[in-house]
């Protein structure tokens, strides 16, 4: 092919010059690759169209969904059909091929995390005699989990949690359930043990609990002579307990009591030991238990009641008269730290408002100053000690606030006394304004004056 660009070829070739102007101009309608056959005058129109081609050419397949089309005036058209992605057309399920119903593919039975159809059952696999990994002995195995025996650091790991919850719910069911779960192997006879060196740490109501939980786990999960085994080291390391619990060796002596009471240990225990006892912690404990079993013989001492049981365990009259037992021994001995431990040892904070109660009834049945003076003191150090909280006294004045009806019929100045009472225990910062301002008054029928012709108006103090 010959080039334009030679003159002598052009001159050859197009010898007029209406030629030479007619191959220019077909030049010019080539643009971009794209022979034009408009006139000359639309060349720019020709231009924004190839531009906006090659647009669409380069975004094909990022808005190949989109629909765009170009209309006669060269502008960008574009279609209501909702945008699609190569991903989406993935995801449908018809076929491509313009075959089938559209149903999902094996009937529903395929696909991520599908293990079958809807209701379809599957039988258990028969053994192929003439697999060759088929073994004749395995065919009729049981197989059955293995609980490994605990060890030493285990099992005081595994067992202090469960004793430890059992003294807040005090559940010693569940206490039996949970340790035939475990495979206490050896430590079986550590049990006891276990529980009677957490409860001489703890309170005199745990030590209760403990007691009970021994009679409840011997016969289930041990037996009376892992209890006694378990005694017996108890005897062996009480000079290592009494460095934690100074009052170990009696403690001790009266679990040794409760067991040989509730007939977990024989009553030869004690017996066994005379003459053999080198440490004097060990011999002081045997003689404490031996002196309280000599006392149920005797004087019939209830061994239910050795440690007292819970505050949250004891009915309410039973408090009740533990509280009016402490309120009197104090009016006898004035002693207000006795009172408070006395008070602590009850264990029922949610009990205080009956303290409260009891207190101030006792002032306004004493009828006397010293009795005021002593109760007024013996609140003020509670409650300067955060042992009875606000809400308790303030639940205790509200009680007898509420019930001075009543109370009025036996004493008939209860409303002077309680108005005394009230208002000196707001001076001593003992109550606030507010429940000081509580206070009922009795009112009382007295004459005006002879020109109100003798009637009567109701007044108080």
């Amino acid at each position: 092919m010959r080039s334009i660009h030679d003159s002598g070829d052009l001159s050859d070739s197009f010898p007029s010059g209406d030629e030479d102007n007619t191959f220019t101009g077909n030049v010019n309608n080539e643009i971009n690759g794209n022979w034009i056959s408009a006139p000359t005058g639309s060349i720019h129109e020709a231009r924004l169209k190839a531009k906006v081609k090659r647009r669409l050419r380069k975004n094909s397949s990022r808005d190949s969904g989109r629909g765009d089309s170009l209309s006669d005036n060269g502008d960008v058209v574009r279609s209501v059909v909702p945008p699609t992605s190569p991903k989406g057309k993935l995801l449908n399920r018809r076929s491509r091929m313009g075959k089938g119903r559209g149903l999902p593919k094996k009937g529903g039975a395929g696909g991520k995390g599908v293990w079958g159809s809807p209701g379809e059952v599957y039988d258990e696999d028969e053994v192929d005699v003439k697999d060759p990994n088929y073994d004749a002995e395995q065919e009729n195995c049981v197989y059955e989990t293995v609980v490994l025996p605990l060890d030493g650091e285990t099992f005081e790991k595994t067992v202090t949690p469960i004793v430890q919850e059992y003294f807040e719910h005090g559940d010693a069911n569940e206490v039996a359930e949970l340790l035939a779960e475990l495979n206490l192997g050896s430590m079986r006879g550590d049990v006891p043990m276990l529980a009677v060196s957490l409860a001489l740490e703890a309170k005199a109501s745990h030590r209760e609990l403990t007691s009970r939980l021994l009679s409840e786990l011997c016969g289930r999960v041990l037996t009376a002579a892992d209890v006694e085994a378990s005694f017996h080291k108890l005897l062996k390391e009480l000079p290592d307990l009494v460095l934690d619990a100074p009052g170990a060796p009696q403690m001790l002596g009266q679990f040794i009591a409760r067991a040989v009471a509730d007939n977990i240990l024989p009553k030869s225990f004690i017996d066994g030991y005379k003459g053999r006892v080198d440490s004097e912690y060990a011999r002081s404990a045997l003689d404490r238990a031996a002196v309280l079993l000599r006392m149920s013989r005797w004087t019939g001492l209830r061994f239910d009641s050795l440690w007292g049981s819970g505050g949250g365990q004891r009915p309410v009259n039973q408090l009740i008269k533990e509280v009016n037992l402490l309120l009197k021994e104090f009016l006898l001995s004035g002693d207000t730290v006795e009172a408070e431990r006395c008070l602590r040892e009850l264990e029922v904070p949610h009990f205080h408002h009956e303290f409260v109660y009891e207190a101030v009834i006792m002032v306004l049945e004493s009828k006397g100053d010293r009795t005021l003076q002593m109760i007024l003191q013996l609140l003020k150090s509670l409650c300067a000690s955060t042992v009875i909280t606000v809400d308790q006294l303030r639940r205790g004045f509200e009680r007898v606030y509420l019930d001075m009806a009543d109370l009025s019929i036996d004493v008939p100045c209860a409303y002077s006394l309680l108005e005394q009472f009230v208002e000196q225990s707001f001076n001593a910062g003992v109550i606030d304004k507010k429940l000081r301002d509580l206070c009922p008054c009795r009112g009382r029928k007295r004459f005006i004056s002879e020109g109100d012709g003798g009637r009567l108006k109701l007044s108080s103090y």
